[in-house]
């Protein structure tokens, strides 16, 4: 109900006033609401379970996508394919970004099996480092190749510049996340770890490439067509988690739904903060996540079912 409320509220928020008479409002919903708010839906429910499977993974509550060098590596491949081969279409430097935030991943993959899980809060200060590192080096190559203002679009987390033909490859969004459903029991047998989840017959190894590629594949979606969107992935699965337990089957629906709903929410914020100036969705975000992460550091578990 939440999320039909908020859809509502972004269709109808804007600077055009759809009632008036020299207005197309059949084309500006067609040309920029729709897409916009299509866009905002997707790309939270995305990052939210892309997070979920990321925090199975690893064996950590506390990671996400972008504690683990994802979004950075995304742009270090888009920066890559602007520079040489700045004409490409939207679908070939998605597939770049995708393939760089993969590889990117897998690097902090790697790190956490020699990271000591004693404390759950070593890891996601590992992965802050090593994203930190991807990140200076893709802003050298930036400043250095005089392509701080893509930079700068990457990073914004905003979908202002949304429109028609711009958002399509979000749509790969919906389709990552039916394989996920499908292959949900297995991605839970990760969080057991290796030597447990081979006991039970899981070929460990694929199953964890396949959640890395799901990853990086939303990752890069969301980075190619709107920029970063940090928390997402940390405080949804976190929170459905605390109200529903750990069965992540049933839980999938409820992860991208929320997810969907509180981007879409800070997108509609943003907007009506400073009338008629927009604040970037991920700004918005960053502020409610900040608190979230830290009430989840805090507050008590409370036992749940399934």
């Amino acid at each position: 109900m939440g999320l039909v409320l908020l859809v509502g509220a972004s269709l109808s928020i804007g600077v055009a006033d759809l009632w008036a008479a020299d207005i197309d409002a059949g084309l500006v919903m067609a040309v920029s609401r729709v897409p916009r708010t299509v866009a905002a839906v997707l790309a939270g429910a995305g990052l939210a379970l892309a997070g979920v499977v990321v925090q199975l993974s690893v064996q950590n509550r506390l990671v996400e996508p972008s504690l683990t060098g994802t979004p950075e590596a995304a742009m270090l491949g888009l920066l890559g394919i602007t520079l040489f081969a700045p004409g490409s279409a939207l679908l070939v430097k998605m597939g770049v970004a995708a393939a760089a935030a993969l590889v990117g991943t897998t690097g902090f993959f790697v790190l956490a099996t020699r990271v000591p899980q004693r404390d759950p809060i070593l890891l996601p200060l590992v992965g802050l480092i090593y994203g930190g590192i991807l990140g200076a080096a893709t802003l050298w190559l930036a400043w250095a190749t005089d392509l701080v203002q893509y930079l700068g679009t990457w990073t914004s987390g905003e979908f202002s510049g949304v429109l028609r033909g711009r958002y399509e490859v979000l749509w790969l969004i919906a389709g990552l996340a039916g394989l996920l459903w499908l292959v949900a029991d297995r991605i839970t047998l990760l969080s057991l770890g290796e030597s447990h989840a081979r006991s039970l017959g899981l070929d460990y190894r694929a199953t964890r490439l396949l959640g890395l590629v799901i990853v990086s594949l939303v990752v890069a979606a969301v980075v190619v067509t709107v920029g970063t969107l940090p928390f997402v992935g940390l405080v949804v699965p976190n929170i459905v988690s605390r109200l529903r337990g750990d069965n992540l089957r049933t839980n999938l629906p409820f992860i991208a739904g929320l997810g969907g709903a509180l981007i879409l929410a800070a997108d509609v914020l943003g907007r009506v903060v400073r009338y008629p100036y927009e604040i970037p969705a991920g700004t918005v975000f960053s502020v409610f996540g900040a608190a979230a992460f830290l009430w989840l550091l805090n507050a008590p578990r409370r036992p749940a079912h399934g």
